[in-house]
């Protein structure tokens, strides 16, 4: 039940809004953090479950690789383990998404500071870190690629810091690898487009400061943990969106040893300072852009102080390769800003969809635009050159396609790629492209990279595709079904076929006749209309005679 006088679910009333919905699955046996827990749940993503089928997982009873077991559950897809579960933290269908993002960054509600906060229930300081077992050791925080990575790292993470000039606080979804009780390694990425927080660590340098004030939220309220991985515009505040999602401000408190303002419904804040002079080592570990991140020199963070409430929930994402929890998190947010950007921004009527190809190539590299099928050449061109423009780090190749293709398809990608694309005159190559974030190795990510855009939609009518009409595969389905018994079906667009296109009322008139037995009147037809002095395969059509 969420807090009324709040306005704003916790996580705790999230992961009750997900057990009424089915959509939580709570394991009480001892899972192992390091080897067991992100794999057990990776097989959701790669195990041929549907995407509607997935499900956040709350573990109780947590051990490490050595059998020590831990005070503090963990709980893994509970932000966007498939597009229901967002949806629910949200407080709102998905189709609404777009509205709720759009009101909030237009209308942002500024936070509220309040002297007490379930965060600081407990305060861990001082020798109280240091030890085996103590302070940061003391977490459950998963190995999150087994077998790759080299240390227990924070996922699902708010990293918070401050502009040292203007004030303005960012909140950012940064890994940060554990190295001691009391000592981690924030990895912010120094990109075009990339960390907030980098460029709140090059003034704090440029000043000559030694340190920069840090803390990093875990199992924040969706609302505020949805704002961090946006990529929202330079210098918003994000906690205003925050309260603009909410409809009302969130509730920040001022951290015990730094002087930053932190989430006061966040399970657990890690408080410290990074420092700006010396970075350390840190990786390897599983990226969300599918490939293990070497080692890099990244920002240590000496942890002067941890927070939490009485009873906290380490929350913990999956990334790595996609589908994932954090691409299903960021693609249903970004796909309508796309949309919106196309239709409203550009004036584009006739754009129905924007997709971003999500299995393995991390939502940024491949974006398919959905079109009319009477739309203009140029408009078709005008989508494809403002999709690819709109985010630096998404939109290497973009396709546009009908709306008969299934976006999420691969096999129906290729096929249009394959039959309604002229490469002569239905491709362009666009230089001057960031590579944006992937696996490049050393100064790689400093290169130039290219776009391409392709034109993959019909250029005249075709005829219905060659499968039977969606009555006759579901007559069959229940006979498989029902009276056959034979094993669950997934149906896979395309499963039937419809009578668009080229086809004549004529043709569909002798389809009838043929699915009803009576295919000789149809030969009886055709035998009138015999013609000589023709060569075979001449086509013909009754409405012209």
């Amino acid at each position: 039940m969420m807090d009324a006088k709040r306005g704003y679910p916790d996580l705790h009333e999230h992961l009750e809004a997900l057990k009424n919905a089915g959509l939580l699955l709570t394991i009480d046996r001892p899972i192992d953090k390091d080897s067991v827990l992100h794999p057990l749940v990776r097989w959701q993503f790669v195990g041929g479950i549907e995407e509607h089928e997935r499900r956040a997982f709350l573990f109780t009873n947590v051990i490490d690789g050595q059998g020590r077991k831990y005070g503090f559950p963990v709980v893994v897809g509970a932000l966007a383990a498939n597009r229901a579960v967002y949806s629910i933290g949200m407080r709102a269908p998905e189709h609404e998404i777009q509205a709720r993002w759009d009101n909030a960054i237009a209308h942002p509600i500024p936070p509220r500071l309040v002297e007490q906060a379930p965060c600081q229930d407990v305060v861990i300081e001082g020798d109280a870190l240091k030890g085996e077992g103590k302070g940061l050791d003391a977490l459950p925080i998963p190995i999150s690629t087994p077998g790759f990575d080299s240390a227990p790292t924070l996922t699902a993470t708010n990293v918070i810091t401050k502009d040292p000039e203007s004030g303005i606080h960012n909140h950012g979804t940064y890994r940060a690898g554990l190295k001691a009780s009391d000592r981690l390694v924030v990895r912010m990425a120094t990109r075009v487009g990339g960390a907030g927080g980098y460029r709140h660590y090059l003034k704090h340098q440029q000043r000559g400061d030694k340190s920069m004030p840090c803390a990093i939220a875990l199992g924040c309220p969706p609302y505020v943990a949805f704002v961090a991985p946006q990529k929202l515009p330079i210098d918003v505040d994000e906690m205003g969106v925050a309260g603009g999602l909410a409809g009302v401000p969130i509730n920040l408190v001022r951290g015990k040893t730094v002087d930053l303002l932190v989430p006061a419904e966040a399970e657990i804040v890690i408080e410290g300072l990074i420092d700006t002079e010396n970075l350390e080592p840190e990786g390897p570990f599983g990226e969300s852009h599918g490939h293990i991140a070497l080692e890099e020199f990244n920002m240590p963070m000496r942890v002067t102080a941890i927070t939490h409430r009485k009873g906290a929930i380490v929350a913990s994402y999956l990334s790595q390769v996609t589908p994932s929890e954090s691409s299903a998190m960021k693609r249903v947010a970004y796909e309508p800003m796309f949309l919106a950007h196309l239709k409203h921004t550009l004036g584009i009527r006739g754009v129905k969809r924007v997709t971003l190809h999500e299995r393995l190539t991390a939502l940024r590299r491949v974006v398919i635009v959905t079109v009319e099928k009477s739309m203009p050449r140029t408009e078709i061109w005008r989508a494809l050159y403002g999709v690819s423009s709109f985010r630096a780090d998404c939109g290497k190749i973009c396709i546009a396609v009908n709306e008969d293709i299934d976006p999420d398809n691969s096999d129906t990608l290729f096929w249009a790629l394959g039959f309604r694309m002229d490469p002569s005159t239905d491709l362009q190559v666009l230089p001057y492209r960031s590579p944006g974030h992937g696996p490049e190795r050393e100064h790689e990510a400093e290169r130039e990279d290219a776009t391409l855009l392709m034109d993959a939609t019909m250029k005249e009518e075709l005829p219905p595709l060659a499968l039977p009409k969606r009555e006759y595969m579901e007559r069959a389905r229940k006979v498989w079904e029902e009276e056959l018994g034979l094993q669950k079906l997934r149906p896979q667009s395309p499963w039937f076929s419809s009578a668009d296109g080229d086809w004549l009322p004529q043709w569909e008139e002798a389809a009838k006749r043929a699915t009803e037995g009576r295919y000789l009147e149809n030969g009886r037809i055709s035998e009138k209309l015999k013609r000589t002095g023709l060569k075979p395969e001449t086509r013909f059509r009754p409405d012209k005679g």
